[in-house]
């Protein structure tokens, strides 16, 4: 019964409408966070979690969860409570942490299709407040649309390290580019470089922004972040929870 009742409080989570801010179940995920959490204290176990780091004086702890029903869509989140991409923490050392926790946990959707998709093809995401359904910070992580990957890997190589318009619309979006040098990939900072454009700094709670690691045949490398902002933003639309270009590798 403990565990049906974990499961039903995390469906809450993923199925509720994403725009009802006044809804008081957007801290359901955050709830069931001090659950996983608790679990690790007291037992040494993650669940409902995949894994959870309480961290230390240095590195900030985060959890993993996947979302219940979802073989492959995971959500990397901080143990501490941090709302979402506008929280000004972002900005200083713990974003760059959570960013690195993100990318260290794309193994457990690649794990998920083994031998179809690999870790660098899994897509990171963070919506923004209007287009998320939880006030607790998650990093998507997930399959890109077939779509989307054409579209980097045809135009990827043009994008810079600087924020340009990317050249074509990505599911009727217009997003923003920019590319981190692969040097550069573990100590970046995506919330504190979402703020660096021009006019966003202080309005990062209608931002949304993903990310991937370039093409395999994009000499420049690194990782590709795509952004954009409007009230719902939710760059979310890139990824494609049911992973069907990774699994028709199989089938073919």
């Amino acid at each position: 019964m403990r565990r049906m009742l974990v499961l039903a409080t995390l469906l809450a989570f993923t199925s509720m409408p994403a725009a009802d801010a006044a809804n008081p179940v957007r801290d359901v995920l955050w709830v069931a966070l001090q659950g996983c959490v608790l679990a690790k204290k007291a037992a040494g176990r993650s669940f409902p979690c995949l894994s959870v780091d309480l961290g230390d004086g240095v590195r900030p702890g985060t959890a993993v969860l996947r979302a219940p029903g979802q073989p492959t869509h995971t959500v990397v989140m901080p143990t501490d409570n941090v709302s979402g991409i506008e929280a000004p923490v972002l900005q200083g050392p713990r974003g760059a942490a959570y960013w690195r926790a993100a990318l260290d946990a794309r193994h457990f959707v690649s794990d998920a299709l083994p031998g179809r998709l690999p870790v660098a093809a899994v897509g990171l995401e963070v919506n923004s407040v209007g287009g998320r359904s939880q006030d607790q910070l998650h990093i998507h992580l997930d399959c890109l649309h077939r779509s989307v990957t054409a579209a980097l890997k045809a135009h990827g190589p043009a994008v810079g390290e600087s924020w340009a318009p990317f050249p074509v619309p990505l599911e009727e979006e217009r997003y923003l580019a920019l590319r981190v040098p692969a040097d550069a990939v573990e100590g970046f900072n995506p919330f504190e470089a979402l703020a660096r454009v021009p006019g966003w700094r202080g309005r990062l709670h209608d931002a949304s922004f993903a990310a991937v690691a370039a093409d395999p045949d994009d000499e420049r490398a690194g990782m590709i972040v795509l952004a954009y902002r409007m009230p719902e933003a939710s760059a979310e639309e890139l990824m494609d929870h049911g992973c069907r270009a990774a699994r028709a590798r199989r089938d073919s």
